[in-house]
């Protein structure tokens, strides 16, 4: 019962202050430290020791998979070599020199000690740098190699610890290291492609959401325990199978299924996080209390733990600067198509917020080990310190950086683009059937894409008055809420099956939380800058082109004649006709097109450059 109390307890004080972050705008990883280690002082709050086993086999499994399921395999591939130098190389570099420094500070502890404290404190968070860099709005480049390095630099740091504290007890030699390693790693990426293969086979022919969800739990754990039964790196198993199954989902399964793990693990991963940062500041007063008994002065504890914290904290920076400039030359991104500036690599220094992993792993430290309790304070100083005084430095340094952070009406555009071409091969595979359409199916089939395509255009632009598909949205809303009350109101006279009533309820749910999303994405575009313009594979939108002066500045000519309204307005970059576009009634711009065979046009609206190509139909 006292468990479950504590459990319970643990949820309920995650909860609050999430809810209390999100209303005030505050950082719901920070708030939560500092609220768990006030909360380790006050007296009616019993300890929480964190077990190793707990975080390694209860919380970093499910972590791990989470992360690497939302993580694309596509972008990890195209920054392998920076997360590789980051999860391996700047974990040896920063185990070596925490290690000479904590051996010069505290010499007591022997080298075996103090590489394994500087193994305990290298790896960086799998949660709290792309937490805090999400919610800032870091460029995605960076988001993404911080994914990829957190995702592996657990596997290095603890093969590196577990190489530390087997010197502790014996002589280890290079060769054993080696073979350490290359057995974690090339285990770890067998098991996970095994349990690819076995999840991906079976998830073919096993369609049940509910069952697809059990299977997808179960997933994290088994791998893990498989890698480790056999001395692999469980690390490296999860992460590799999440990463591929999740990069495989849209192949192998239903839709529902995919809905419902990617809401399933959304929640599982919303409470293990939060309860990750409490959990962390709980362990306050109990490792400090402990560290104040051992028989060094407070003074030296103190320095020991603070350079510690600073060692880190610049060995990272050094280590990428000395990584971008000496080895790894950073290729074009494939949205900007530049290079990533110096400001990249410097905010990219800074974010290596350590997590529950590097207190975790301290606990592993033996007993026998000289210092123990003072060495669990330099990894919980470590951990404190990085996520207080980067995390929160964090925002401020990318603002004075001025690093652009992902710009909504950007992603806007792309969207529409992209959603242009899918309607368009869906479109050319409906044509290719040959059978009879007596009923017209077809053409309310296009008409349904259509309109599909023309919301998507309407979050680009900057229009005042509402647009069709946001008329459409809340007159949509007025009804549900009325057909939902209708259906309640038959279900209590008791004469309709329980079943059928929750069906049609969940179709109103669906059909409410489509028009929900599209309703938050036109408010984050609105409250957003305006779309940046990219090059289209198209030798029509390439080509230079005179400037021209708009016909009709600020109105379509046509529409004013007619008396019609428009929604947004297209230019032609050959004549500078006005027209409006295709979301309009009368869709003048591609009247244009149709009239005269003027192929580009230009987005009419304030600040917006991008370009149409009717002929291809591409964005540039």
């Amino acid at each position: 019962m006292d468990l479950v109390v504590t459990l319970v307890s643990l949820v309920a004080a995650v909860l609050a202050t999430t809810a209390v972050c999100a209303r005030l705008n505050l950082s719901s990883p920070l708030t939560l430290i500092a609220v768990g280690i006030i909360g380790s002082f006050l007296p009616f709050i019993p300890d929480v020791e964190l077990h190793p086993e707990v975080v390694l086999l209860g919380l970093l499994p499910p972590l791990l998979y989470a992360a690497s399921l939302q993580t694309s395999l596509v972008d990890f591939n195209a920054n392998r070599r920076s997360i590789l130098l980051l999860s391996v190389g700047l974990v040896a570099f920063t185990t070596a020199g925490v290690g000479v420094l904590v051996h010069a500070l505290l010499p007591d502890v022997g080298w075996a000690g103090a590489f394994a404290i500087g193994a305990v404190v290298a790896p960086p968070d799998a949660i709290a740098a792309t937490a805090i860099g999400r919610r800032i709005g870091l460029p995605r480049r960076i988001v993404t190699i911080l994914e990829g390095e957190s995702l592996l630099n657990d596997a290095t740091a603890l093969v590196a610890l577990r190489t530390a504290l087997a010197a502790a007890i014996g002589v280890v030699t290079w060769q054993e290291i080696a073979e350490d390693f290359g057995r974690a790693a090339g285990g770890g990426l067998l098991i996970g492609l095994l349990f690819f293969v076995v999840i991906g086979y079976i998830r073919k022919h096993v369609t049940d959401p509910v069952f697809d969800s059990g299977l997808s739990f179960v997933t994290p754990f088994a791998a893990y325990v498989t890698a480790e039964e056999i001395h692999a790196s469980g690390v490296i198993s999860v992460v590799v199978a999440g990463l591929l199954l999740g990069h495989k989902a849209p192949i192998i399964q239903t839709a529902q299924s995919r809905i419902a793990e990617r809401m399933n693990w959304r929640s599982i991963a919303f409470l293990l996080e939060s309860s990750v940062f409490l959990l962390i500041g709980l362990q306050a007063r109990t490792i400090i209390t402990d560290a104040g008994d051992d028989d060094l002065s407070g003074g030296r504890i103190a320095l020991i733990c603070a350079l510690t914290l600073v060692a880190v904290i610049v060995l990272r920076v050094v280590w990428v600067f000395a990584a971008r400039y000496l080895i790894v030359r950073p290729s074009a991104d494939g949205q900007t198509g530049q290079k990533p500036p110096w400001t990249y690599t410097l905010l990219l220094g800074w974010a290596g917020m350590r997590g529950v992993v590097t207190l975790a792993a301290a606990f592993i430290i033996p007993t026998s080990m000289p210092h123990r309790e003072v060495l669990l304070l330099i990894a919980f100083t470590v951990t404190a310190g990085t996520l207080f005084l980067q995390g929160m430095t964090l925002p401020w340094l990318a603002k004075r950086l001025r690093v652009p952070s992902p710009d909504p009406t950007a992603d806007a555009l792309s969207r529409a683009n992209l959603l242009h071409q899918a309607s368009q091969a869906g479109l050319a595979a409906l044509d290719c059937l040959d059978e009879e359409d007596p009923h017209e199916v077809s053409e309310t089939i296009r008409e349904r894409v259509r309109n599909r395509d023309y919301a998507a255009w309407e979050r680009v632009g900057a229009a005042q008055a509402e647009t069709p598909s946001e008329i459409y949205a809340r007159r949509r809303q007025v009804m549900i809420e009325a057909e939902r009350a209708r259906v309640l109101e038959i279900r209590s006279t008791g004469t309709v099956a329980h079943e059928v009533v929750e069906e049609v309820l969940a179709m109103l749910d669906v059909e409410e939380s489509m028009l929900d999303y599209s309703e938050r994405e036109r408010e984050r575009v609105k409250a957003s800058g305006t779309p940046i313009a990219f090059e289209g594979d198209c030798d029509d939108l390439r080509l230079p082109r005179p400037p021209v002066e708009p016909d009709t500045p600020g109105e379509c000519g046509e529409c004013v004649r007619m008396g019609s309204a428009w929604v947004h307005l297209r230019m032609c970059l050959v004549c500078g006709h006005i027209g409006c576009c295709d979301s309009s009634p009368q869709k003048h711009a591609t009247g244009h097109f149709h009239s005269t065979g003027h192929e580009v046009m230009r987005s009419a609206e304030p600040g917006e450059t991008w370009r149409w190509c009717f002929v291809h139909e591409l964005t540039g």
